[in-house]
């Protein structure tokens, strides 16, 4: 691991550092918020995953997340969106390609050498991390925005017991039910659905559920509305009556200035489960 740079952030310190991935086979760049607390031992986690055309640095610069994480003593990690470099494929289209790895392991042409976001977020990242900062493993919460929101949902809804709670800005819920969503998922995954199950949250929400808290917010105005199905999520909640709150927020649209404006909300609601963990 590398370090790029390490900056004081409300007493702690957020840092931006590289390392070459075994998942995407190439080199990866991450940010870390640490709170002022880790300097006396392990502290508590909350993995954001960003959008579409972000890297580590859109949501580590914009969301304002590190003011409240320092508040209640938690570290932020900010992984990026996709594999990037040299031999990685690519595509002019913002929704396929570089920044926008859909945090699924890849496994049709030109994608599969790199393109293992989710083993990369789930196991190579994680690794990495635990061996270098003071981090509670026990103790850990995942949320994200837009791609990032539906990477979030589906990564804790497989992975329930490692995850106390999980939130979501404006998340992508049901791509499988949506022309959009199913041309990534072919893209990546090929044509055979049952492939593409495990990486849609409303099927899993009728599978499995979620055994802990649910945050989601999305904008009334939010440009992407029809492609985000969030009222397939809220009725497969529904049905299994999952414990999820869903928040309609009037007039916001899908922007960074929507997610900073409740932040502090979901960086709570993240504190109050990780601490009764």
């Amino acid at each position: 691991m590398e370090t790029i740079s390490e900056n004081k952030a409300f007493g702690g310190t957020q840092g931006v550092y590289t390392h070459r991935s075994d998942a995407t086979g190439c080199d990866m760049t991450f940010g870390v918020f640490m709170p002022g607390e880790a300097v006396h031992g392990p502290v508590p986690i909350l993995w954001y995953l960003s959008g579409l055309t972000c890297t580590h640095e859109n949501a580590m610069s914009k969301a304002g997340a590190q003011g409240w994480a320092a508040e209640q003593g938690i570290a932020v990690i900010f992984p990026d969106t996709s594999p990037r470099g040299e031999g990685v494929a690519d595509d002019p289209a913002y929704d396929m390609g570089q920044g926008a790895g859909f945090y699924v392991n890849a496994t049709q042409s030109p994608w599969a050498p790199h393109f293992n976001m989710w083993d990369y977020v789930v196991d190579d990242l994680p690794a990495l991390v635990f061996k270098n900062f003071a981090l509670d493993q026990d103790r850990q919460a995942i949320m994200g925005h837009s791609m990032g929101g539906h990477g979030a949902l589906t990564i804790a809804m497989r992975h329930p017991d490692r995850f106390t709670s999980v939130s979501a800005f404006a998340p992508i819920c049901n791509p499988t039910n949506s022309e959009w969503g199913r041309t990534q998922l072919t893209a990546y995954l090929g044509e055979d659905e049952e492939d593409w199950a495990p990486h849609d949250a409303t099927l899993l929400m009728h599978a499995a559920g979620f055994d802990g808290p649910m945050l989601i917010d999305t904008g009334t105005n939010d440009q992407f509305g029809d492609l985000l199905k969030t009222e397939a999520l809220a009725h497969a909640a529904t049905l299994r009556r999952q414990e999820l709150q869903l928040r309609m927020q009037p007039g916001y649209d899908h922007s960074y200035f929507f997610v900073s404006s409740f932040m502090e909300d979901h960086v709570t609601f993240h504190a109050e489960a990780l601490y009764s963990a």
